[in-house]
């Protein structure tokens, strides 16, 4: 059986947990990560943070004299602590188990108390792709219950719904056309603070994909809506495709789920985590 040490991925960004978000933000930009580790001062793991940590950190308001622009706050007050780890020699069916116990993307992996790498649901995919061809259907492994909303909810209504879900994407629907989606990663690098001020929290800047051209918009947060933020040039599967094709998707275009497509109907979406199930 392959081991964690075979399939992890030995570069890993690090953050010190006294640095400012918006410096592990940058990181995040910079490399094209959704997520960073933490160490302290002496090199050892305490945290991860992720996108979905930003996204968390900014549906938390308080009153407005003790909102703080997130970028300036520190990195150990929004990141997860004590994150799960794994030594290099485990199984990786013991990876997928922690993943999908923990409902956790990604597995730092620790030998001897020293980072040595970390392993990702992405890793899983790639392997998977390579091992499993025709083994699955996206029909045995998908999920039939999806989440949606409509074009004209709002952005606070969207977050919730990810939140009391734990969930990291949502369908939009236009009446029954599937339109777009919309995961963590669509919103997290908001910008949350007025330039001018420094504090409020009431602007929001957001990317929109539309056939592939970045645009960048800055709208009152409570006038923002699912169809302002939502990635709109859609990859669909058919539930008779093999799983590995999915996975293969997922590498290629760098997302996490796939909505399921038969007959124009929305029967499912799969994701990372349904695919990684097939691993075990």
């Amino acid at each position: 059986m392959m081991k964690i040490e075979d399939v992890m991925n030995e570069e890993v960004i690090l953050a010190e947990e006294n640095e400012q978000v918006s410096h592990a933000r940058n990181l995040m930009l910079k490399h094209g990560y959704s997520r960073i580790l933490v160490v302290d001062q002496e090199g050892k793991p305490v945290g991860i943070l992720t996108e979905k940590d930003l996204i968390r950190k900014m549906r938390a308001n308080g009153p407005q004299w003790k909102r703080r622009p997130i970028d300036k706050i520190s990195i150990h007050r929004v990141m997860t602590s004590h994150p799960v780890t794994i030594t290099p020699f485990r199984e990786l069916r013991e990876a997928v188990e922690l993943m999908i116990k923990n409902n956790i993307s990604s597995l730092p992996v620790v030998d001897d108390n020293e980072v040595v790498g970390i392993i990702t649901k992405s890793d899983l995919m790639d392997f998977y792709s390579q091992k499993f061809p025709k083994k699955w259907k996206v029909s045995q492994l998908m999920t039939s219950e999806v989440l949606t909303v409509n074009e004209n909810h709002s952005i606070g209504h969207v977050i919730s719904i990810m939140e009391d879900h734990k969930i990291g994407k949502v369908v939009v629907m236009r009446d029954k056309e599937l339109i777009g989606i919309i995961t963590s990663g669509n919103i997290s690098f908001a910008n949350v603070e007025d330039p001018e001020t420094g504090i409020s929290i009431e602007k929001i800047a957001f990317l929109r994909k539309i056939e592939g051209q970045e645009k960048r918009n800055v709208r009152e947060v409570s006038m923002v809506t699912a169809g302002d933020i939502m990635t709109n040039d859609l990859i669909k599967i058919s539930p008779d495709d093999d799983a590995a094709n999915a996975a293969n998707i997922m590498i290629k275009n760098d997302v996490s789920g796939i909505p399921v497509v038969s007959e124009d109907e929305l029967v499912g979406i799969i994701t990372k985590t349904d695919i990684i199930k097939g691993i075990q």
